[in-house]
């Protein structure tokens, strides 16, 4: 579970996940004790973060979904990791 990009206090990882527990590509946004699971289109699929970091998160969902994309196959795929600009 690799560090791809962290933005105020915020950790996003993107997880291999052999028997994909959430059904589609996501990431994971943790903030001190919380942890949201997000897919690519900004939308909370489980957990929970505060609103301000949630929409911190969703809005950096939005500008890098295609970056999250092409991360997300090359770590299934192939085991690559690749970072990706946070918000500043």
């Amino acid at each position: 579970m690799p560090l791809i990009s962290q933005f105020y206090g915020i950790l996003i990882y993107i997880y291999k996940e052999l028997n994909y527990k959430h059904h589609i590509p996501h990431f994971h946004a943790k903030y001190a004790e919380y942890e949201g699971v997000f897919d690519f289109k900004a939308n909370l699929i489980e957990g929970e973060l505060p609103s301000k970091q949630r929409k911190f998160v969703e809005a950096w969902t939005l500008i890098h979904e295609d970056e999250l994309n092409a991360a997300w196959v090359a770590w299934n795929e192939s085991g690559e990791a690749i970072k990706i600009e946070g918000l500043r």
